[in-house]
């Protein structure tokens, strides 16, 4: 994993999650004008309900939500129980009434006698359906044995249960998607090349088609779009079939009862779906508005960037209070510009930095050179040569530097981590050290712990940190000092700890330790050091998720103002 991915910015997450269960609706948690840039607060004027159309975020959510509607009412539309129920029972009682009318003719029927229905032989047929009943829109049809039409009859009794009239419940959106269906499936059938039948036609076909020995009910639709329901049983006498009796009858109150359910059923969807609408406008308005704020805010700096404009940091719309994701993304965005700001300020002051610490010796050299045209004696133009030659030896010294704290960033943030043992390379450092502080007579005290302990990171860096403290002890300590380094595990860290002997660190120094170009060394050591080690190691820890800090070793810690036994530099890292 990368440092890069460490880094990051304070979003106000905590507040955030507090409120993660609460519910924002219309333009709640808005920013207020006055953290916003002018050109913001104009888009905002000129910002509407209807402005959303032009939306695309607007568009999917209202979309998806009416797909969403159109699905659960199709379904509902699709499986009607109480239609197929009471077709049902449409069913059962047309089937016991066909066959109530074929007893009435089979009653009739000589015992032991051929009878010929076609020829009213045995039985006269025309009378007998005459004396039958019927409903309104009933009709009653009987074929012989071969298939021809030998009588027929239509209802004349109103009807039992009326259907609901039209005039007490209208079903106004029902007739009319009714209206168009047939428009458009009459559309598709126009050039169909089968015929319309008439009812005698139609009806023989059927009984051709089925079993003449059984009793069935067949549904169907007739030329306007009712539902129509055909029943046939047979005349037997005996065990033969003389003919069949076909009783077409509408099926009017279940129509009207299915148009009615549907017709409410239709109002609610129109209902909810102008709710659906209204209320995705209103989430719409709570996402699309503030996100819209976000990306003008983002390019009002872009458009500013690209004409040279400075007028000033762009400020990014503060939704920080909102208790969801816009929230978070707003506290991410404000912080990682705001981070962006500190570095270029940062960078600026790095050069201002660098500028300074390059024109000091730059300005001694320029005084040596002058001096060096005018001086006679050779033990003047040695001196200057001299000081020309320290102050080269301090420039390649900082410009080496330099270079290696501007490259940090970058390396920091493409370098992966990978796992090591921290003592392996502590041991190794010491080890190496260790033989220049003994050459200057220091003592060198290595405290290690004999298990491994492993980290992640980026070993040559921390390695570059624990070189910088060790030798600045060393550069610290004279002959009899000591140096001592340690380390210890502390539940999920690790620290490291450089201390020594040596004069330890001034009070005011303290606080300036790690700042870049500082350094409290000698003046005999003016010049050997660029005061960037201490920079750049606090850089790399705080990479790593740890933390560095200096502090002197005093008799007691109570007593700060006792002379200091020693420095020492302390290092954590997480495990």
């Amino acid at each position: 994993m990368a440092l890069a991915e460490r880094i990051s910015v304070d979003d106000d997450r905590d507040e955030g999650s507090r409120h993660s269960a609460d519910v924002v609706l219309g333009d709640d948690w808005v920013a207020p004008d006055s953290t916003v840039e002018k050109e913001l607060r104009d888009s905002r004027a000129q910002r509407s309900l209807f402005s959303l159309n032009r939306s695309p975020l607007t568009r999917k959510i209202i979309t998806f939500n009416l797909v969403a509607l159109n699905v659960l009412v199709a379904g509902i539309l699709w499986l009607n129980s109480s239609r197929d129920t009471l077709a049902v029972q449409k069913a059962n009682a047309l089937q016991s009434e066909v066959e109530l009318i074929a007893d009435v003719f089979e009653a009739q029927l000589p015992q032991d006698v051929p009878v010929s229905l076609g020829t009213s032989d045995g039985i006269d047929v025309t009378t007998t359906v005459q004396g039958i009943d019927l409903r309104v829109g009933a009709q009653l049809l009987v074929y012989d044995a071969a298939g021809f039409l030998i009588g027929e009859t239509s209802g004349a009794l109103p009807p039992l249960l009326s259907a609901v009239p039209e005039e007490d419940q209208p079903t106004l959106i029902s007739n009319f998607l009714n209206g168009v269906w047939r428009t458009v499936a009459g559309f598709f059938t126009y050039f169909s090349s089968e015929p319309d039948l008439v009812l005698e036609d139609k009806l023989r076909r059927m009984i051709e088609a089925g079993d003449p020995t059984v009793t069935r009910v067949v549904s169907g639709n007739g030329a306007h779009g009712e539902t129509l329901f055909h029943a046939f049983s047979p005349i037997r006498q005996g065990g033969a079939v003389l003919g069949t009796i076909a009783l077409v009858s509408p099926a009017t109150e279940i129509d009207a009862a299915v148009s009615a359910e549907r017709e409410r059923v239709l109002q609610m969807f129109v209902i909810a779906t102008l709710v659906s609408i209204g209320l995705s406008l209103v989430l719409a308005s709570t996402i699309a508005n503030p996100i819209s704020d976000l990306a003008d805010a983002a390019e009002i700096g872009r458009d500013r960037n690209r004409r040279s404009k400075t007028t000033g940091r762009i400020r990014i719309p503060d939704l920080t209070a909102r208790p969801d994701e816009i929230g978070r993304l707003s506290g991410a965005l404000r912080g990682m510009v705001g981070a962006l700001y500190d570095r270029i300020d940062s960078n600026e002051q790095f050069a201002a930095d660098v500028a300074h610490e390059i024109k000091n010796p730059l300005a001694s050299m320029r005084s040596a050179v002058g001096s060096l045209r005018m001086v006679r004696k050779e033990e003047h133009r040695t001196k200057l040569l001299e000081v020309i030659e320290h102050d080269v030896r301090r420039l390649d010294r900082l410009v080496s530097d330099i270079s290696n704290a501007s490259r940090l960033d970058s390396e920091l943030v493409k370098e992966e981590e990978q796992e090591f043992n921290l003592l392996d390379l502590l041991g190794n450092i010491t080890e190496f050290l260790g033989q220049d502080a003994e050459k200057r007579g220091v003592e060198f005290i290595t405290d290690l712990p004999p298990r491994p302990i492993l980290i992640n990171g980026l070993e040559p860096r921390l390695a570059q940190v624990f070189v910088n403290l060790i030798t600045n002890a060393i550069s610290f300590c004279e002959d009899g000092d000591a140096i001592r380094v340690w380390a210890r595990r502390r539940d999920n860290r690790v620290l490291v700890v450089v201390e020594d002997t040596g004069p330890g660190i001034p009070e005011e120094a303290l606080q300036k330790i790690f700042k870049r170009f500082y350094t409290s060394r000698p003046q005999q050591d003016f010049g050997n050091n660029s005061g960037l080690g201490l920079a750049i190691s606090k850089q790399i820890v705080e990479a790593h998720g740890g933390v560095i800090w200096a502090e002197n070793i005093r008799p007691t810690e109570a007593d700060v103002t006792s002379e200091p036994l020693g420095a020492r530099f302390v290092v954590g890292l997480p495990i």
